[in-house]
């Protein structure tokens, strides 16, 4: 069975359901993998990834949910901007979230690393209503103090079910091929220098060097998959990952702004202050096999059939 087709079916499942792509998780087995020449992407265990970024309508998701009052700022003002996606409404203590008209499916930016953990928190407890606390979003999967933010020393918590992707989860997603237990240089099953293009685009290609000038939709690069089936590893938005580098966090993947191969390369390794809200910053979740996204009886149904059909559509060969 073809990981795109399958791919391109959780995508569909997911769009129908309204759910938004970064809700669909794949899986990446093969544990035990050797790292990669970089010293990165050995990873001992299966685990889920989505397969897109987190979107504008499940941030927006979140703030409704806790942020009526915003006093860790999970809001940034750049989010109501030309390249954001998510307006705000009233004041503290009724503070009202939207998501702007055509942009929902654009994935979030001007998310800072730590208010990326208060979102993996917030999925870890189960996506609960109420104000920003231990129950909410400062504990769960992150244990989130004053304390751990001014010595950048928070880590993930040991009994953890969803969470941000460490840099080896992160790498072993975009570039481990489990077919011949190598790496690809980038993100697309590729060797080659992707082209930078307009969406859909061709199966080596993705949203950077200011081609678009702006996001685009999450998954749009529909023929561009990592070997286990994620999208926009490469390109669109540079991606958080959980890598102390001195004072700083880890970002890979390059953005729709000018990054060229070199940022969206293995080799490409970024790194940038935790508090960072800029609009080419956003982030995936990574969670345990148990915990992932699964579709409804009825979308699984059509999902089989599809399969089993050859998906009934085009696609291009990726080997298993």
């Amino acid at each position: 069975m073809k990981r795109l087709c399958l791919a391109v079916i959780a995508i569909w499942i997911a769009t129908q359901a309204g759910m938004g792509t970064a809700g669909v998780m794949v899986t990446v087995g093969d544990p035990g993998n050797a790292a990669d020449v970089s010293g990165f992407g050995a990873v001992n265990y299966t685990f889920n990834i989505s397969a897109t970024e987190v979107t504008n309508s499940e941030y927006a998701a979140f703030l409704n949910a806790v942020a009526a009052t915003d006093p860790n700022f999970l809001y940034e003002t750049g989010m109501a901007g030309a390249t954001g996606g998510i307006t705000r409404t009233g004041g503290p203590g009724s503070y009202s979230y939207s998501v702007a008209p055509g942009r929902g499916d654009h994935p979030v930016a001007y998310v800072s690393f730590y208010n990326s953990l208060r979102y993996a928190n917030w999925l870890n407890n189960g996506s609960p209503v109420g104000s920003q606390g231990i129950s909410t979003t400062e504990d769960g999967a992150y244990t989130i103090t004053a304390a751990g933010i001014a010595a950048n020393s928070i880590v993930r918590n040991l009994d953890a079910q969803f969470f941000l992707p460490s840099e080896d989860e992160w790498y072993k997603a975009a570039f481990y091929d489990p077919s011949t237990s190598s790496y690809f240089r980038y993100a697309t099953s590729s060797n080659i220098d992707p082209t930078a293009e307009f969406p859909v685009g061709g199966s080596n290609s993705g949203n950077f060097n200011y081609v678009v000038k702006d996001t685009t939709p999450v998954g749009a690069y529909s023929a561009a998959l990592s070997p286990y089936g994620t999208f926009d590893q490469l390109g669109n938005v540079f991606e958080w990952n959980e890598s102390i580098i001195g004072a700083n966090r880890g970002i890979r993947g390059g953005s729709w702004y000018l990054d060229g191969p070199g940022f969206l390369a293995s080799s490409g390794r970024g790194v940038s202050s935790p508090f960072s809200t800029v609009g080419i910053y956003g982030f995936r979740i990574a969670s345990l096999p148990s915990s992932g996204t699964v579709p409804e009886p009825g979308a699984m149904a059509v999902w089989s059939m599809l399969a089993l059909s050859g998906c009934g559509i085009r696609r291009r060969r990726i080997r298993n």
